[in-house]
């Protein structure tokens, strides 16, 4: 088969970055998971778009085979609990929103991301905890179309940081860091 061109296609096999006019703005909040293999994909799927801050909770570890090497191209904040970051970051001109299935949720392909985001992720078994939701600026869902009623944690993640990011193709020209770095990184 041949590529539109008429030239055929051939594999390239890790292809250099796609260069950013600036950084992407995102933020990616997580809770503690059950699977570290939740986070590590998270991780790698940050890296991967050219997110660079990602906070989380708990203990998780990384699985260094699956986040490769996003581990060391973000900065990771760990934190108590979710709640006191985000209300600092809100307060910081933030906007904070969920990717849960909930009441006033907003279709996530038709979602207009603006480029200070926070994406708040939910727990694999029970979404976003209360005390974050009622934090939350905006909610988007992803909607099913079928069983089960929901897609995995990293999963979910990954189709929302994508669609952050088709909106946001080139990045953001002038980033400016939150200043949230409390906890280990």
């Amino acid at each position: 088969m041949s590529s539109p061109t008429g030239l055929p296609f051939e594999h390239i096999r890790h292809r250099p970055p796609h260069h950013l006019a600036g950084p992407r703005e995102l933020i990616v909040a997580c809770p503690a998971f059950r699977s570290k293999v939740n986070l590590s994909n998270i991780v790698r799927t940050c890296g991967c778009f050219g997110i660079r801050h990602l906070i989380t909770c708990g203990s998780n570890k990384l699985d260094e085979k699956v986040a490769r090497d996003a581990a060391q191209e973000i900065t990771i904040d760990v934190h108590r609990s979710l709640p006191p970051v985000l209300n600092k970051l809100k307060r910081s001109g933030w906007q904070i929103v969920g990717l849960e299935q909930s009441t006033h949720s907003e279709c996530l392909f038709s979602f207009p991301f603006v480029s200070k985001t926070v994406l708040v992720i939910g727990n694999e078994r029970l979404g976003i905890d209360p005390d974050v939701l009622e934090r939350l600026d905006r909610v988007a869902e992803i909607q099913m179309a079928g069983l089960p009623h929901s897609l995995n944690a990293a999963t979910s993640t990954a189709v929302a940081i994508y669609e952050y990011c088709r909106q946001f193709p080139s990045g953001t020209p002038e980033v400016q860091t939150p200043e949230v770095q409390t906890g280990a990184h």
